[in-house]
């Protein structure tokens, strides 16, 4: 399941979905307006295997990791998301559900940098692969 932060724009949840990305956003189908950040982890945790997308930097941090979901904020203008999101979901290290559960990854322009469960390291990734 994918489920998108309230704080993207309602044009890139139509998007995604155009795209057939099937995502969810708190405060329509998922949650209540207006949840708190801290409400947010304990409905990620009820729904496991979810992947988070978030414009919200305050998420990227090692204690957010967990393994039943992955985290993504993006940290790109609130008009690309779509675009970043897909573009992430493609990317090989990440293209299957196994791969994202239990990170935290930041995705900016230039790559990803990422938390792992488990892991006190963070890994930096370069894009490898074009946006479409």
């Amino acid at each position: 399941m994918y489920i998108l932060d309230e704080n993207i724009p309602e044009s890139q949840r139509l998007l995604l979905r155009s795209w057939r990305i099937h995502i969810g956003q708190i405060g329509q189908e998922i949650g209540w307006r207006g949840m708190k950040d801290e409400e947010i982890i304990p409905l990620l945790h009820k729904s496991h295997n979810t992947t988070f997308f978030t414009r919200d930097i305050g998420f990227y941090r090692s204690k957010c990791c967990h393994s039943d979901y992955c985290l993504v904020v993006l940290d790109v203008g609130q008009y690309e998301v779509a675009s970043f999101i897909r573009r992430f979901l493609k990317h090989p290290e990440f293209n299957t559900r196994a791969k994202r559960m239990g990170n935290v990854v930041l995705v900016t322009h230039t790559g990803l940098q990422v938390l792992q469960h488990h892991v006190a390291k963070e890994e930096k990734i370069t894009w490898t692969t074009k946006l479409f």
